[in-house]
């Protein structure tokens, strides 16, 4: 059953390779150098398990290199090369003690969730991208806190899961899948409902780096046509996260990130804060212009 996830990580990885540097070519784009040490960095810590999608967006919103619009979908298609490196990592260290309709249903949903998400934020107000954005950071930083302070659910020993919690399962990742369009992780979620379901934690793992994998190729495909990305950032993260997921995995393996994760927090925080207060103002400006529309109709 690990071929069954494998091969189609193999040509899922095949196929955004090529459309990608399609793209690249044709509007000669050459990656940031400041997005390619940013990709080195978080997809290092990503790979250990402190997630990378709320620390991207951090820096990328503190940097103003990508316009608020432009930073769900720019950080997707630029984190899933990495990512994909994870997943087959994971998936031959730990996928075979998975329990496969587990591993299989919950990738797939993902990927699935991704491809009905991805149109959405396309078409979405850039306020409502910024609010969603800003509540993802929120909920990151509960999450590194809740990590730090012992407060998340253990986990158990389990690696599958009885049909109607694995059903269950399968739905949530459907959500989270939808999320990742909007900038919002599917690390730690995935990582809480499955460790409370009674999932060995370490297990966990080969299921949020395959789900976001597939799902990042389904949906960075759509995003890379629709053409609502900054293809310089997007290049620079996926160069530099390789090197950072393969010193993470092979090198390092393991390593103290609490003191780290209080400094995200700090980070994070800020810049939920920033993307509140431009959803906030967004909102305002477009209930004007509607008003102003109706009184000149």
């Amino acid at each position: 059953m690990l071929i069954a996830i494998l091969v189609p990580l193999a040509l899922a990885i095949v196929l955004l390779t090529i459309i990608l540097g399609r793209a690249a070519i044709a509007q000669k784009a050459v990656p940031n150098l400041e997005a390619t040490g940013l990709g080195v960095v978080v997809n290092f810590f990503d790979t250990l398990g402190i997630g990378s999608f709320a620390t991207t967006t951090a820096w990328l919103k503190f940097r103003k290199m990508v316009p608020d619009r432009l930073i769900p979908p720019t950080l997707l298609v630029g984190l899933t090369p990495p990512a994909m490196l994870e997943s087959v990592i994971f998936l031959i260290l730990l996928g075979v003690l998975v329990d496969p309709v587990l591993l299989f249903g919950c990738a797939i949903a993902v990927l699935l969730g991704g491809l009905v998400g991805a149109p959405l934020v396309a078409r979405a107000r850039v306020w409502i991208i910024q609010l969603t954005v800003a509540i993802g950071l929120l909920a990151a930083a509960a999450a590194y806190a809740m990590t730090n302070l012992h407060m998340f659910p253990g986990g158990g020993t389990a690696s599958s899961l009885p049909l109607s919690l694995t059903i269950l399962a399968i739905a949530a990742n459907f959500g989270f899948g939808i999320l990742l369009n909007f900038g919002v992780g599917n690390y730690a979620p995935t990582l809480v409902i499955l460790s409370l379901l009674g999932m060995d934690p370490r297990l966990c793992f080969p299921i949020m780096a395959t789900g976001a994998s597939l799902m990042g190729a389904g949906a960075g495909v759509r995003h890379i046509q629709i053409a609502q990305i900054d293809l310089k950032v997007v290049l620079g993260l996926s160069i530099g996260g390789i090197p950072g997921v393969l010193v993470a995995a092979f090198i390092v393996k393991s390593m103290s990130l609490e003191m780290l994760r209080w400094l995200v927090i700090v980070v994070v925080l800020y810049a939920a804060t920033v993307m509140l207060r431009a959803a906030w103002k967004g909102r305002r400006e477009h209930k004007a212009e509607a008003a102003t529309a109706a009184v000149v109709a």
